[in-house]
């Protein structure tokens, strides 16, 4: 039986991790959501061979942030799962990306009153087809850096907070012409 106000279980389970980003447990998804328990999950920036990021728009179903933009693949590091492979798997499963090697950009904890979690960010360079998840993804489209970093300060609001907030320095030296990782 479910707790009042509590989605129905998914059988989800996710990895828990501590203050230092350690892994120290596992939980249902759905407690980590209710709770907003510490997690780990991942992002990854699609960039083409002329720079472009893939910018995307989240389904009006998504349980954090439904119908936000975002510039990144990813989502929650399953429990047992390495996040390196987390993010591998949440490409294929939101972009159709598959066979491109990750360039790791850092590790970084973001929170706020929806989600507190460990990310694990990479970059990937693909020019193959997208194939969008119908059930994450709404639409995506290739956007040179510039209009991304120009939308973005623009309406703040529109777009994921924690890739923004994780992402957004890394974006913003990429469009200075600085292509270096986060530094986190």
């Amino acid at each position: 039986m479910c707790r009042p106000g509590w989605p129905p279980p998914s059988g989800e389970v996710v990895a828990l991790y501590d203050a230092e980003g350690r892994p120290v447990g596992t939980t249902s998804r759905e407690r980590m959501r209710a709770l907003n328990l510490t997690h780990a999950a991942t992002a990854v920036v699609v960039r083409d061979r002329l720079g472009r990021v893939h910018v995307h728009r989240r389904t009006n179903t998504k349980d954090l942030y439904p119908g936000r933009h975002d510039f990144a693949a990813g989502g929650v590091v399953a429990a047992g799962e390495d996040p390196h492979d987390a993010a591998l798997r949440e490409l294929a499963e939101e972009l159709g990306v598959t066979g491109v090697p990750l360039e790791p950009l850092g590790v970084a904890r973001f929170r706020d009153e929806h989600t507190d979690y460990w990310g694990h960010l990479f970059t990937a360079s693909w020019d193959g087809p997208v194939e969008l998840q119908p059930e994450e993804v709404a639409w995506g489209d290739w956007w040179p850096v510039d209009r991304l970093v120009a939308a973005l300060d623009a309406e703040p609001d529109a777009w994921m907070p924690d890739t923004a907030a994780l992402l957004g320095g890394w974006l913003r030296d990429l469009a200075d012409g600085t292509d270096h990782p986060t530094g986190t």
